[in-house]
């Protein structure tokens, strides 16, 4: 089997799925579908977060099937677009910004996917749910603030993936969230070190996969 041959950032979903930015070259990998995403503000592609995010995507999909997945703050709807490709039949993304929203539906469009994605300019409490899986790639403040919205799109049973945090805020978020009845079930870091910073300060990005409690 031939290499496929990228330039820029690229992610492989599956054997014969791969996430990639607009700069590459032809795809020389036989029967391999190219997402190809357009770039974003903020936490763009080659963010650690993204990537956590992506893993976690993969295995909870594998874990268990997923009729309907909502990203919160979409902004070039990599995740959703990743749900997509995937198999997930019902995508809404939302973005208060409207051209995140623009850039998701261009991405949707162009890569074949706009009749399972859905995107929505707006905040979380313009959308009724439930969701089977509820993803957030957030800074720590907007986490915080969107624990008990999370919580109420979530379908009964549902999953939630979260990231755009580091170790050193885990506690309160995670404290937030259990007493709602959230469990963490996985998590994946990645630790990044600048060689501008002191030797004892370091970075350290997170991700989660929860569930909730069932009785």
């Amino acid at each position: 089997m031939q290499e496929l041959q990228l330039l820029g950032w690229f992610y492989r979903l599956s054997p014969h799925v791969v996430l990639c930015t607009q700069r590459q070259q032809a795809a020389t990998e036989a029967l391999v579908q190219l997402i190809r995403v357009r770039r974003s503000e903020a936490f763009p592609p080659g963010h650690p977060t993204t990537r956590l995010s992506l893993d976690l995507l993969r295995e909870a999909l594998a874990a268990a099937p997923v009729k309907s997945l909502l990203d919160v703050g979409c902004g070039a709807g990599l995740l959703s677009l990743a749900a997509a490709a995937l198999g997930v039949p019902r995508v809404v993304g939302v973005d208060i910004a409207p051209a995140a929203v623009h850039v998701t539906r261009e991405n949707a469009r162009d890569n074949g996917l706009a009749g399972s994605l859905q995107v929505a300019q707006g905040s979380t409490e313009c959308l009724k749910g439930p969701f089977d899986l509820v993803m957030a790639n957030l800074p720590w403040e907007v986490q915080m603030d969107k624990v008990s919205e999370l919580n109420r799109l979530a379908a009964k049973g549902g999953r939630l993936i979260l990231s755009g945090l580091r170790d050193n805020q885990e506690d309160l978020l995670l404290q937030s969230y259990e007493s709602l009845g959230w469990f963490l079930v996985r998590r994946l870091i990645k630790r990044f070190r600048h060689p501008t910073l002191p030797p004892d300060i370091s970075f350290t990005w997170v991700a989660w996969w929860l569930e909730a409690i069932t009785c």
